[in-house]
């Protein structure tokens, strides 16, 4: 591409207005910078080349072609956003998009041989790779199922929590655990399963409150959900029990994406008059302000009753005391799905132990294995599916010897 290609194609960037924001990507504003300074005729093509390279490197290990299409994917605009919400776009904005998919799909097939041959420069430059790939299909078949794809951060993550300054931010690194890798509960999981089958079908589903014993499977189990749901359109968002004051807002943010959610606090629970009980409460009681077609909230908790109720919260001159101590101890009764997960017996307990120790590759005689894993959980505090993760764990890190 000589200096006349490189200045139509910086031009042809610059004019982006529906996919406008994908500029701001680091990667694609570094490609602008580089050709900016090249049209200019400027002396840091080399050194702006590398750096472009270097942030492609860190996205993707330096494919340009599917950057450039993610980078497209995850764009939030007008024209994903009307789709999403089962609009027609309108004409002119539906033409633009089309016409500037091209410009990016020109982008996609640049070779870094063709990016740096303006550049005259003989010595060694960090090369990127590019494959065969249709952005505008994709793209079109995508923005057509906004509800099982998304848009924005949601088109490319699972899972999300909420930072300091209340944004939804995604969880980069996942837990990858699935519904096939679990072993036991089977009764339990099929409830939560099938609930949130019902979300993603528009269904009426309802709130989920998982109680049992620590190291259970309780939040194993709606992180497994989630993987297991990914491509059918679900998300998760964890809000810490501090941040539940921020429910409104986030549930304001989600009413209008095309996707489902599950709201997930993990081991939940109350002390006295906590200002988050209000909140949580609204949502569950689906106030006007608070109601929402395409979120549940699924919470774990190691307690049935999630207000820690103090012996001192029975005295004092409330007239209606007993009203005041029964909205506390029934908080639990709002969830629409109860499910209890108990400790396991022995015969669970070591049928978790088996599989675990077949996925890892354990070799270690059944009767031998079972002696050990019984010890562990005598040592460890009891049987739990948790305890018997880390003991396999153990194993295979040859922390524990057979």
């Amino acid at each position: 591409m000589d200096i006349k290609g490189i200045r139509g194609l910086k031009d042809r960037l610059q004019s982006l207005a529906v996919f406008g924001g994908v500029l701001k990507d680091r990667p694609m504003a570094g490609l602008l910078e580089y050709l900016e300074e090249v049209a200019a005729g400027g002396g840091q093509g080399v050194r702006l080349y590398s750096q472009f390279v270097s942030l492609l490197y860190e996205e993707n290990g330096g494919n340009l072609s599917l950057y450039v299409r993610d980078v497209c994917y995850r764009n939030e605009n007008v024209f994903v956003k009307a789709a999403g919400r089962g609009e027609k776009p309108a004409l002119h904005i539906a033409e633009a998009a089309g016409r500037e998919l091209e410009i990016l799909q020109n982008v996609a097939d640049l070779t870094s041989g063709e990016l740096t041959e303006p550049l005259c420069y003989g010595g060694y430059l960090p090369r990127y790779v590019t494959e065969k790939t249709d952005i505008t299909a994709g793209y079109m078949e995508r923005a057509a199922q906004t509800g099982r794809y998304g848009y924005g951060k949601y088109a490319v993550y699972p899972m999300f929590i909420i930072d300091e300054n209340a944004e939804i931010i995604p969880v980069k690194n996942p837990d990858g655990i699935t519904l096939s890798s679990l072993t036991g509960y089977e009764e339990e999981r099929r409830a939560v399963v099938e609930n949130t089958a019902a979300l993603l079908k528009g269904k009426p589903a309802a709130n989920a409150l998982l109680t049992g014993d620590a190291g259970t499977g309780k939040s194993t189990t709606v992180k497994a959900i989630e993987n297991e749901f990914y491509k059918d359109g679900l998300r998760l968002i964890e809000m810490r029990k501090s941040q539940l004051y921020l429910l409104p807002q986030v549930l304001d943010e989600l009413a209008g994406n095309p996707l489902k959610f599950i709201i997930f606090i993990d081991d939940i629970s109350f002390v006295g008059d906590d200002d988050c009980f209000n909140a949580l409460k609204a949502v569950l009681e689906g106030s006007v302000s608070a109601r929402s077609h395409n979120v549940a909230v699924y919470a774990t908790s190691n307690r049935r009753h999630i207000i820690r109720e103090k012996f001192s919260d029975r005295e004092g001159d409330d007239i209606h005391l007993n009203d005041t101590l029964q909205e506390s101890v029934s908080l639990s009764e709002r969830f629409g799905l109860q499910v209890t997960f108990r400790r396991p017996d022995k015969k669970l307990y070591l049928e978790v132990v088996k599989s675990l120790a077949k996925e890892k590759g354990i070799k270690v005689p059944e009767k031998e294995l079972f002696e050990m894993a019984e010890r562990f959980a005598l040592s460890h505090g009891g049987r739990s599916p948790r305890h018997a993760r880390q003991f396999t764990d153990a194993l295979v890190s040859e922390t524990l010897r057979p």
